[in-house]
């Protein structure tokens, strides 16, 4: 791809975009939200036109009309958000669109039941069942159909668009390890992740782009210092560093008084009963594998899970089990893992995403006050440095950093005293990262109490005070933050080993 131009109404999304690919090798496309990424591969997918530049493929220059065409020409594109049918079977969903058929007519059976066992064997998986519905299988397993799905049009380039935000490190190794395959097999991947990290294990090579221009193309993956990528991602230099605490403020957190207190809480079937203090200005981390029971943990406190054992206290007031409102009222937010399905009314403005806890505050009669509301919601949204600085429009619109930025708003307009984070960067590039590092901390030293579930382990050392790690339901060590490091926690998260 070779001076790449797209504009839209009011937006040039992309300003000459340069990436090559060459066969069998996995190259990695970075940069910040906003930056062109996802117009780029919408372009190699077919799915947008640019409106200059051109596209060579395997040595022929070419126009990609159209998602099918760049599909029978073997480019193809698995999302973030995967663009699966749940009431369909596995099998169906990987010959969607070209459905096995004899004589002319469709066949929906067996010999596409065949094929797909064989592409899933072919990926190391062929424990998923053909025949078995797609909305009953996990993200990791979805993720696995979207590649057949791809391999079923003999895909020669693959593109991968955030593949392992919602796994847990066995099923990033797995991930890791079919990339290798397909590799080794002469097709291409073109990789997006924010997770630096993974780029160094994975990538040969890097492409960053930055206010729609390609500003490196082809970087060696392994050997570029983080801090050239990063200073080329955000045009400053962004050192991933997690804001400290003041001694004297630590010291004055750990005299005060329990917040929120957790006593024998359990999950029958989730996780075992724990027990743990949050002070006003702690953040206390859950490290942990994903279905060890870190979300459920959070879930459970917030009363959208009822607790089969224990009890929650804030400020010495029991929360009634299961209640949501008891919880609310009484102080505690979420910030759920999924905001978009779980958090955040997409098509509605930030300013009703941001009031959406406090309505009963802006009503009089009966009747809903839209100025007072705008005005709220806007103060809160400045306070977290919202970014447009416009309360009326869309969320879908904002970026994933900045759309976390409003549900942290809804609950500091709430008023909320303690605040739960389920994968609070989940999603987020890396300069937005370092953002919503700074108002987590912020918000802490201000005397927000904050309990955090993130995979990533040096994020949670580098946030909390203090860590709880957990293995399968139970939590197996806990200590402050400054005596653990990485090697250690994914000792006790493998292994399980109680420390004393």
């Amino acid at each position: 791809m070779t001076g790449i131009t797209k504009s839209f109404p009011g937006v040039r999304a992309l300003d000459g975009v340069d990436l090559t690919v060459t066969e069998g090798e996995v190259h990695c496309l970075l940069g910040q939200n906003g930056a062109g990424k996802s117009t780029l591969i919408k372009v190699l997918a077919g799915a947008h036109q640019p409106d200059d530049g051109e596209i060579v493929w395997r040595g022929s220059a070419t126009r990609l009309k159209s998602p099918i065409a760049a599909m029978r020409l073997g480019i193809a594109t698995i999302y973030q958000e995967l663009d699966l049918v749940e009431g369909l079977s596995v099998a169906e969903n990987v010959f969607l669109g070209h459905e096995p058929t004899a004589a002319g007519f469709v066949v929906q059976g067996r010999e596409a039941r065949t094929s797909t066992s064989a592409l899933l064997t072919r990926l190391g998986h062929r424990e998923i069942d053909p025949a078995r519905f797609v909305g009953e299988l996990s993200a990791a397993q979805q993720q696995i159909v979207s590649m057949a799905r791809a391999l079923s049009h003999d895909a020669r380039l693959i593109v991968m668009d955030e593949p392992s935000a919602a796994l847990d490190p066995d099923e990033v190794r797995n991930l890791f390890r079919i990339v290798d395959s397909l590799t080794s097999d002469g097709v291409a991947v073109v990789y997006i992740s924010h997770r630096l990290e993974e780029i160094r294990q994975i990538g040969e090579r890097v492409t960053v782009l930055k206010d729609g221009r390609s500003v490196a193309d082809g970087l060696p993956a392994r050997s570029t210092p983080t801090r050239d990528i990063v200073s080329l991602m955000t045009g400053r230099t962004v050192e991933n560093v997690f804001p400290q605490r003041s001694p004297a403020l630590a010291a004055a957190v750990a005299k005060a008084p329990p917040v929120l207190s957790v006593e024998g809480l359990g999950l029958q079937g989730e996780f075992a009963p724990v027990s743990f203090e949050l002070r006003p200005g702690e953040i206390v981390g859950i490290a942990g594998l994903v279905g060890s029971g870190r979300s459920e943990i959070l879930e459970t406190i917030y009363g959208a899970r009822k607790a089969t054992s224990g009890q929650v206290f804030v400020a010495d007031e029991e929360i009634r089990p299961g209640s949501v409102r008891a919880a609310v009222n009484a102080g505690i937010g979420l910030a759920p893992e999924e905001r978009k399905a779980q958090a955040l009314f997409m098509l509605e403005s930030v300013t009703r995403n941001v009031s959406m806890s406090s309505m009963s505050h802006f009503s009089k009669g009966g009747w809903l006050d839209r100025s007072t509301e705008r005005t709220a919601a806007r103060r809160a949204t400045r306070d977290l440095v919202l970014r447009p600085d416009n309360p009326d429009a869309q969320i879908k619109n904002l970026s994933g950093g900045n759309q976390q930025k409003a549900v942290l708003a809804r609950w500091l307009l709430r008023g909320c005293k303690v605040l739960l984070l389920d994968e609070p960067t989940r999603g987020v590039d890396i300069g937005a990262r370092a953002e919503l590092y700074a108002v987590i901390r912020r918000l802490a030293d201000e005397g927000l109490a904050v309990l955090l579930v993130s995979s990533e382990v040096p994020e949670v050392l580098g946030l909390a005070d203090r860590v709880l790690v957990l293995r399968e339901g139970h939590v197996v060590h806990e200590a402050p933050a400054r005596d653990l490091n990485e090697h250690r926690v994914l000792d006790l998260v493998l292994e399980g080993n109680t420390a004393s």
